[in-house]
Order: structure tokens, then sequence, then C-alpha cells
């Protein structure tokens, strides 16, 4: 059965009464749509969480910056309702512009200087933004839980923090990154890659790799372990890095030695394309896959 595609915040309420009437559990995957097999596997996670799974489409305008890609990001929802259909997704909000903000937003989210750092710092009020949008999602489709990916790890501990201070009826849940089979994070921008730059893709991968081979190996100087990344990086000429961070999985900030478990996080433009992605990485060789397997082990409180 064809999902039902929603356009208005008024209507979106009104299929949600009906299910919380009916007693059936919701779960959510927000996504700017151009859908991958990334985004399904959430969608398969949320199946399993729920009794009924929904998704939004919507290209938030008010995280993109001044000559960021918000005009040419790909936009198809007939394709991507076709996708949802597969698997079995009961209902697609999917608004427009105007719907979300029908006045320019005054309320802005802030998240004490976790926003500041890694991929915020190159993009100033970009999780201003991914907050006030998940923040009015939440409220619109009211979730009892919520699926994220882990490829967006900055953004999936800003969100958590964000339904941990202000209470938030949702349980968030964190889905491991989906891969090529070389390595390279699936992301909608992957398609902005040419051939020669799609080739050079996968040494971010490479990068995360070693810097999982020097922790494991008993490295405890966080610098150390990042030179190790970069090194790997260094090595493909068509990269632009941003950065390469080992970090506390909570604070974002640099451990002043690692002890248990940090997140390894890198960026870099590649032609046309910012490309991100991160791996959890653990002294004992034992790596966590996701934040919430993370909080499955006790590693995370």
């Amino acid at each position: 059965m064809s999902p039902r595609v929603v356009r208005t915040v008024a209507g979106a309420r009104r299929l949600r009464r009906e299910a919380r009437e009916a007693g059936r559990r919701v779960a959510f995957v927000p996504t700017m749509g151009a859908l991958h097999e990334g985004h399904l596997a959430l969608v398969r996670r949320a199946r399993a969480l729920g009794d009924e799974v929904w998704v939004s489409i919507f290209v938030n305008p008010t995280q993109f910056g001044p000559g960021e890609d918000y005009d040419r990001y790909p936009r198809d929802l007939e394709g991507d309702t076709r996708l949802l259909e597969r698997e079995g997704v009961a209902t697609v909000f999917a608004p427009a512009e105007r719907e979300m903000y029908p006045e320019p937003p005054a309320v802005t989210v802030g998240f004490g200087g976790l926003e500041d750092v890694l991929c915020g710092a190159s993009r100033p009020g970009h999780f201003a933004g991914v907050g006030l949008v998940v923040l009015k999602l939440f409220h619109i489709v009211e979730p009892d839980v919520a699926v994220f990916g882990q490829k967006d790890a900055q953004q999936a501990v800003l969100i958590r923090r964000l339904v941990a201070d202000l209470d938030l009826p949702v349980r968030i849940e964190v889905a491991p990154t989906v891969r090529e089979g070389d390595g390279l994070a699936m992301s909608s921008r992957n398609r902005y890659l040419g051939p020669e730059e799609r080739a050079a893709a996968p040494a971010l991968y490479r990068a995360l790799q070693a810097g999982r081979r020097a922790v494991a190996s008993g490295e405890t100087g966080p610098a150390a372990v990042e030179a190790a990344m970069r090194a790997v990086l260094a090595a493909e000429p068509r990269l632009g890095v941003e950065y390469a961070a080992c970090v506390d999985p909570r604070s974002l900030q640099p451990p002043a030695g690692i002890a248990g478990p940090v997140l390894l996080a890198v960026a870099a433009r590649l032609g046309g394309a910012r490309l991100i992605d991160n791996v959890l990485a653990s002294p004992d060789g034992v790596h966590p896959e996701t934040l919430s397997d993370l909080d499955r082990a006790g590693g995370f409180r």
C-alpha cells in the first residue's frame, strides 16, 4: 500500500491523533529526501521499533549557509515515495517551506558550544537550523522513537542532548552507517562526485580505519591518532581536508588521554561535495558501531 503523503502540519497532526487513538507506536525517520540505501536502513530499523513508520522529506533551508547547496540539493519526492512504499512506510510528511516556516523564525536553538566544533566550525548556524527543524518535527509528529544515522554523529549527539535537556518524550536510536563496497559512507551528496572524485572518496574511511588501528594498538594521545588519520588523507591530493578529529563521544572535545571509546571523525571537500564520516574506536579493539551501541554497552552515560 502506498504511504499517505501529507503536506500540511494540520494533516500530519490529524493522522498522528488517529494513530494514537488506535494505540499505534510511531517510529520516525527525518530526512531531506534524495533517499538511498542508507536512509532505507534507517527505515528498516524504525520498522523494528514501532507499529508504523513515518518519514519526513523536507530540505530545511535554515541549516544551509550562504553559498551552500540548498538550491541544487537533489529533490525527488515521487521517486522517494516509491522507495518508501516498498519498505511499508505508513506516512510521508513532505511539507513545503512555507508550511514549515510561514514567517522567518525568530526562535533559535543553541547547544552550549557543542554546535561550534567539528562540522559546526566551518558551517556556522548549521546546527542551530538542524535543532530548530528537528524540534518542530518532533512537536508535529510526536514520535515514540526517532531514528538517526551514525554517519551524522555530531547531529546525533546534539539531538540526544536536545531531547534530554527539554525532556522530550521520544527515544533516540542511532543506526549504523551504511557503506559502499569500498567503504565510502552512503550520502545523497555522493551524486555530486565525478568518476575520479568517486575513486578518491574512500580515503576518508581508510583514514578512520588507520585511526582505529592506532587506538587499538595502545595509542593514548588524541593528537597522535589524528596524525595517523591525516597521513592517509594527505596521500589523496584531491581532498581538501577540513578536519581529522579524535574526540570524546559526548562532549565532542579531545580527551586528555584515550582510556575508553572515542569518536574519530573526518570531513573533506572533494570537487563539488563536502563529505563527512566517522567511527567509534575503543582501546580494547571491540569497536561499537553507534552511539546507541555505546549506550547499551554502558559506555555513554
